[in-house]
Formats: structure tokens, sequence, C-alpha cells
């Protein structure tokens, strides 16, 4: 039986470039002090910036509490409809 995943509803708060309240995220994919990446609803989202933390992480909420000095946030035209085959690399630059 295949399973019905519901859409969160994605949004994006950034307050004074400082801290940052996402939803609707489904993974973290990969964070160091300079780089978030996020797989959300909406695409990937890369935060970069610098010494970056994720403070609160509730995969079964999809939410994420992030802080630091935010310098940038960008979305990919990539989202994730489901399973996919390959790794995250191969689909980004496919």
């Amino acid at each position: 039986m295949e399973e019905q995943r519901t859409a969160k509803p994605h949004k994006l708060v950034l307050n004074n470039r400082k801290t940052s309240m996402v939803t609707g995220v489904l993974d973290v994919l990969s964070f160091d002090l300079n780089e978030i990446l996020l797989e959300t609803e909406q695409g990937m989202l890369m935060v970069k910036g610098t010494d970056l933390h994720v403070n609160r992480l509730s995969v079964e909420k999809g939410e994420v509490d992030l802080s630091g000095n935010i310098d940038s946030i960008a979305y990919s035209g990539i989202a994730q409809t489901g399973k996919q085959d390959g790794s995250f690399l191969s689909r980004l630059f496919k």
C-alpha cells in the first residue's frame, strides 16, 4: 500500500538576520557553521552565513529554528515529490 503524505504549510520567518523559524521542513540534509541545507515543501532551502546553529528541530512537526549571522537564503527549483532515485547531489545537478 502506498503511503499518502500530506503537505505541511511552509513558512519562513527571519528576525533581524539573527534568527529564523522555518515550517514545512521535510529534512535537514546538511549543516555546519557556514551553511544549512533544508529540504522543504517548496524545494531545497540553503541558508548561508557565519556561526549558524540549528537550535530546534522537530521532524514530526516539520519545524526548524535557526540562529547565527544569516547572510543569504536561497531556494532551488528542485522539490521532492516522493521517492527519487540517486543521491542528493545527482538530483541537484540533473
